[in-house]
């Protein structure tokens, strides 16, 4: 049996191909973590504009359990890149949930 086939989600954040990553360490000596579209879009939505999971999971046209999820697993990568020092890679995919 396949797996079911993702639905497309709706992500409006200007995005491109950005890194955030702590000052004065070149970038090649930095562990990458990747923050795909569909994540920053989440944390945007909620964090950042202050959303319900469910009002954002409408605008995205997923839901609110998927929004849980990214928003979760892009939480745990922003705090992760903060603490440990590694740098924020913005990726070009949407994550797959």
């Amino acid at each position: 049996m396949s797996p079911r086939p993702v639905k497309p989600r709706r992500c409006r954040c200007p995005y491109g191909r950005n890194a955030f990553k702590p000052t004065r360490i070149p970038m090649d000596r930095l562990e990458k973590i990747p923050l795909a579209k569909d994540e920053l879009e989440t944390l945007r939505l909620c964090d950042l504009l202050g959303l319900t999971q469910e009002d954002a999971g409408r605008r995205m046209r997923v839901s609110r359990g998927t929004v849980q999820r990214l928003v979760t697993r892009a939480r745990e990568k922003v705090a992760r890149a903060l603490i440990e020092r590694c740098a924020l890679v913005m990726a070009e995919k949407e994550r797959k949930s």
